[in-house]
């Protein structure tokens, strides 16, 4: 492990430091969260909103320590590996977990039903009914909408939506909704699947109160006052349209003359709205119950949330390199075959390209309790404005290996004083990233921050 490197990162999903072991309990729910959703690195000696690197003082004796505890206190077992790395005249105690084909893990003390924990952004959430579940099925490599409803019939599908749904494209015949998985044999049984309900059942809402689209435009930049609002009960293939519809209403319309021809430009990208919508259905946990998917435009962004956290093993940095983990197999399966899907993977590097097409910021995607949000802005982005002693200071760091005050102000000419007020500045705008032992290291070191300017 490169312990520069993880100390230039901030703490995350797969990322948490501790100062030390005094109170193991927050570092076991870490272990755990981390080997229940997608893995992670602890840092046992490093202060976690600092950064300050403390060391351990006996690093054999805490590491054999944390392996008794975790031997001894999480369920099922896990062996993540353990290293000490030097940090100049002390260590600091690395734990490395990998997303576990075990799930779920639990802390033995609190037990199987309150003692799971799943990592959500840079804290541990305690996992209900509902997602302990998901993870007994993601590690038996099921999905949710591929389960049988053994209680109804294949009739229970509307044939006709479905029929109409692949109209464009092909005559839709009742052995195909078998192919598609949307009715599957249950002990000799024509019954239809979890997925083929949510698409095409007859009393879907019954089923699933939850399986719709909540849409609203607001004034300003919250949600103090609704103009306008419109709740989607249609199928979902249906839905996503008039979803679309529904920000096409609120959105600017404009034009722009080129030499040649005229271009249309919309102030909400409407390739990047349906992407994000599609993914919303797509991959929305539909085991869980309590809130639809939410559709929300406001005067400079647009915010669509599923329930459902990222499919375990995936992390929101994955997603803009392709990284794809299908929730929800039968839905996907419909969806691509309808040509609304184009290719596993692509879509978030679509939306993004159409966004910086359109003088937009990337969107946003964040996981916030047990949903997923994709924020898509509306104002355009303009330069990171800095003048040119910060340009400088900037230019100074980009080799990487990090430098010291008194190294940068021989480069730019100021005072190490008044170079520690320039660097104080973009340390607050997150353009620089610190490391040292504490504030008043002299060995402190500063670094281009992970999505800084070029």
């Amino acid at each position: 492990m490169d312990l520069l490197d993880l100390l230039k990162r901030p703490e995350g999903k797969t990322l948490e430091f501790k100062r030390d072991l005094s109170s193991p309990d927050g570092a076991l729910k870490t272990i755990v969260a981390f080997a229940n959703t997608a893995g992670g690195t602890l840092l046992i000696g490093v202060e976690d909103h600092s950064r300050n690197v403390r060391g351990v003082a006996e690093p054999l004796d805490e590491e054999e320590r944390l392996a008794n505890l975790i031997s001894d206190r999480i369920s099922p077992r896990l062996v993540p590996e353990l290293e000490i790395l030097p940090w100049r005249q002390t260590q600091v105690l690395a734990l490395q977990v990998y997303p576990s084909p075990s799930r779920p893990h639990h802390l033995i003390r609190e037990g199987p039903a309150a003692g799971v924990y799943v990592r959500v952004g840079s804290t541990n959430r305690r996992a209900d009914a509902e997602l302990i579940e998901e993870l007994r099925r993601f590690s038996r490599g099921e999905g949710f909408d591929e389960q049988p409803f053994p209680a109804l019939g294949s009739e229970a599908l509307d044939f006709r939506a479905a029929s109409e749904s692949f109209a464009p494209l092909r005559d839709l015949r009742r052995r195909d909704l078998e192919t598609l998985r949307l009715v599957g044999d249950h002990q000799g049984k024509t019954v239809p699947t979890v997925g083929g309900m949510i698409l095409f059942g007859h009393d879907r809402e019954r089923h699933f109160p939850d399986a719709w689209i909540q849409a609203g435009r607001f004034a300003g930049s919250d949600k103090s006052r609704i103009l306008d609002r419109i709740e989607i009960h249609s199928f979902p293939v249906q839905a996503v349209v008039q979803a679309i519809a529904f920000v096409q209403k609120h959105s600017w319309h404009g034009a722009t003359i080129g030499a040649v021809r005229r271009s249309d430009r919309w102030s909400l990208p409407p390739e990047a709205v349906r992407e994000a919508l599609i993914n919303a259905v797509v991959h929305t946990d539909y085991s869980q119950r309590g809130a639809p998917i939410r559709l929300s435009i406001f005067d400079d962004r647009l915010e669509i949330e599923n329930p459902g956290l990222l499919p375990f093993g995936l992390t929101v940095e994955d997603l803009p390199h392709g990284v794809s983990r299908l929730r929800n197999r039968v839905i996907g399966r419909v969806f691509q075959a309808l040509g609304l899907i184009e290719q596993w993977g692509s879509g978030i590097q679509r939306m993004t390209a159409v966004c910086r097409d359109a003088g937009l910021p990337p969107p946003i995607f964040e996981e916030i309790a047990t949903r997923f949000r994709v924020t898509i802005s509306t104002v355009p982005v303009g330069p990171t404005v800095v003048d040119a002693t910060e340009q400088a200071i900037l230019a100074s760091l980009k080799e990487g290996q990090g430098l010291a005050t008194r190294e940068i102000a021989a480069i730019i000419g100021l005072s190490a004083r008044a170079t520690r007020t320039r660097l104080a500045r973009l340390i607050d705008r997150g353009l620089v990233r610190e490391i040292g032992t504490s504030a008043k290291d002299p060995q402190r070191k500063y670094f281009l921050a992970e999505g800084g300017p070029p």
